[in-house]
C-alpha cells in the first residue's frame, strides 16, 4: 500500500473506494459537479492544500477536467498536484453502459495504472529532482506547441506516455516536469516526436 502524505481529491464515492485499496492518505470525493456549491467542502480542500498538500486525481473526461479546473483555480495558496489517468476506452463493471465520452475513470483503472500515474506525478517520494526545467520554449522548439500539426504531436506524445488527449500544453509542461529531466525531455523528443 502507497503512503501518501498528500490530501488526494477525487470525483465520486467508487473512486474514493478504489483509491483506498491502493493508498493510505486522507481521500475526499467531490460527489461530482456538487463541489461548485459545497463552500465547506471547498474550504477543507483549501485547508489541505495550505497544510499537507493536495492531489486532484479527476477522470480524464471533460466532466473531470472542468471539475478539476475548478479546483486549481479556488485553491489560490499552497501544494497542488495534479495526477493524470490515461484515456482507456471501456466500461465500469458496475455500469450497464460505457460514460458519455466512452472513457474508463477512476474506478474503473487497473491497480498498476493508478500506481504508475502516481509514480509519473513524482508524489511517491520526497526528492527533488535537480537540474533545469522543462521550459514552455522547449515545448515550441519540440513542436509540440505553437507549432503547426503541435496538438496532433502533442496528442502522439501524450498517448506514448500514457497521458489523457485532453491536456492543454500547460498542464503536460507540470507533467513533464514531474515525470523527467529536461535532458530526458530533449532526448524523448528528438527520436520520438520531432
Amino acid at each position: 500500500m502507497l503512503q501518501i502524505r498528500q490530501a488526494i481529491i477525487v470525483e465520486g464515492k467508487y473512486d474514493k473506494i478504489k483509491l483506498s485499496s491502493l493508498v493510505k492518505a486522507v481521500i475526499i470525493p467531490t460527489h461530482g459537479f456538487r463541489i461548485f456549491k459545497d463552500a465547506e467542502m471547498l474550504a477543507l480542500i483549501r485547508h489541505y492544500a495550505e497544510t499537507t498538500g493536495i492531489i486532484i486525481l479527476t477522470d480524464s473526461d471533460r466532466a473531470g477536467f472542468r471539475i478539476r479546473g475548478y479546483i486549481r483555480g479556488a485553491v489560490p495558496h499552497g501544494e497542488v498536484h495534479n495526477i493524470y489517468i490515461p484515456d482507456i476506452f471501456g466500461k465500469e463493471k458496475r455500469k450497464e453502459k460505457p460514460s458519455a465520452e466512452g472513457k474508463l475513470g477512476v474506478e474503473g483503472m487497473e491497480a498498476a495504472i493508478l500506481r504508475e500515474a502516481f509514480a509519473k506525478a513524482g508524489v511517491l517520494s520526497e526528492e527533488v529532482q535537480n537540474g533545469e526545467p522543462i521550459t514552455k520554449t522547449d515545448l515550441y522548439l519540440a513542436g509540440l506547441n505553437g507549432t503547426p500539426n503541435s496538438t496532433e504531436r502533442r496528442r502522439a506524445l501524450q498517448q506514448k506516455l500514457g497521458l489523457p488527449s485532453m491536456l492543454s500544453s500547460g498542464a503536460l509542461l507540470e507533467i513533464l516536469n514531474s515525470m523527467m529531466t529536461r535532458a530526458e525531455f530533449l532526448e524523448l523528443t528528438e527520436t520520438e516526436v520531432v
